[in-house]
């Protein structure tokens, strides 16, 4: 399976997590999806009155400068603890 694949099927599984992940899993995972598939952020950090906004711009911008292929690596292993943990 490729690194793309592999991405793809470990995203769609993480969606089906039978608990939700804390806040700082979620803006973790959040981050690293973003940096896969886009790249370093690219967006004005939202208002303080945005605060989901402004956590997700954060986890975005925490991966900058990771590459895409190392991103998709990270998602691969967080998105699998996270299932091992609240399973699917």
């Amino acid at each position: 399976m490729t690194l793309q694949a592999e991405f793809e099927s470990v995203a769609a599984s993480v969606k089906q997590l039978k608990t939700k992940p804390t806040d700082d899993e979620l803006k973790e995972l959040y981050g690293l999806y973003k940096q896969s598939t886009v790249g370093d952020v690219n967006i004005a950090c939202p208002g303080i009155a945005d605060l989901k906004g402004k956590a997700k711009w954060e986890g975005w911008n925490s991966k900058k400068g990771m590459s895409k292929e190392d991103a998709m690596k990270a998602y691969i292993a967080k998105a699998n603890e996270l299932i091992k943990k609240y399973g699917k």
